[in-house]
């Protein structure tokens, strides 16, 4: 059918992601840094997203496109929460919000003379709680490493945490697959490398499955290593 729908100009766009926010049907997300808009039928053509951008790169146009199908929206926006939202309880704790280091910590007593400061970059780190369109995601260095490597390498926070974005998970004990996260996760940001820490035993090898299907899925070539922790503290390989 001939209707009114979105047009976004990608040259005008700033990544800003506001639109995305702005969009109650889901119809906009964020891909490779730019708005996009995914599917004619979750666009519903009243335009809350024109005024949410800053720049002016979307207007409205005429052409041929499928009609908005609210049931088709229903099931998105289903799927869209389980990837994105914390669990039902609402926990403030798993707001995302980056992490700004100094030098110095403005602890306010002084750290002992051979403390290290950490170099957690963000929150949330559990793969569950981390939202795809957060925007520390944006041009990262990603980690994502098995929750027992932390406590086995003793120098973990300077030796693979420092200047990353720092997802932990264990691919035994939760559930569901993490691959369809982080898949959105590559999909929907200019990730520049992923290194994936995991631990010696068998079971640790869900997690590296689980990245490399999500990197398979994306589509995209991003440069990434693995990096095998003993369980007495040494790397691997």
């Amino acid at each position: 059918m001939i209707r009114n729908i979105i047009h976004i100009d990608e040259e005008k766009c700033n990544g800003c992601a506001l639109c995305v926010n702005a969009c109650q049907e889901g119809a906009i997300e964020l891909i490779d840094g730019k708005a996009k808009l995914m599917r004619d039928d979750y666009c519903d053509g009243l335009g809350n997203c024109l005024p949410a951008c800053p720049t002016g790169a979307i207007s409205f146009i005429t052409r041929e496109a499928a009609a908005f199908d609210e049931k088709a929206v229903e099931e998105h926006m289903k799927r869209k929460a389980m990837l994105q939202e914390p669990p039902a309880c609402g926990c403030p704790g798993s707001s995302a919000k980056k992490i700004e280091r100094t030098q110095t910590d403005c602890c306010s007593a002084p750290a002992p003379e051979n403390a290290r400061e950490s170099q957690l970059t963000q929150w949330p780190v559990q793969i569950k709680l981390a939202a795809p369109n957060a925007s520390f995601f944006h041009n990262a260095d990603l980690l994502i490493a098995a929750d027992c490597t932390a406590y086995a390498y003793g120098d973990f926070h300077n030796r693979f945490m420092k200047n990353k974005v720092t997802l932990i998970g264990c691919p035994k004990l939760d559930t569901p697959d993490y691959s369809e996260k982080l898949t959105a996760i590559l999909s929907q940001n200019d990730i520049k490398s992923v290194t994936v820490a995991r631990m010696e035993v068998p079971c640790c090898g869900g997690i590296v499955k689980a990245v490399t299907t999500a990197m398979q899925n994306s589509g995209k070539i991003i440069p990434w290593q693995i990096v095998t922790i003993s369980s007495n503290g040494k790397i691997l390989d």
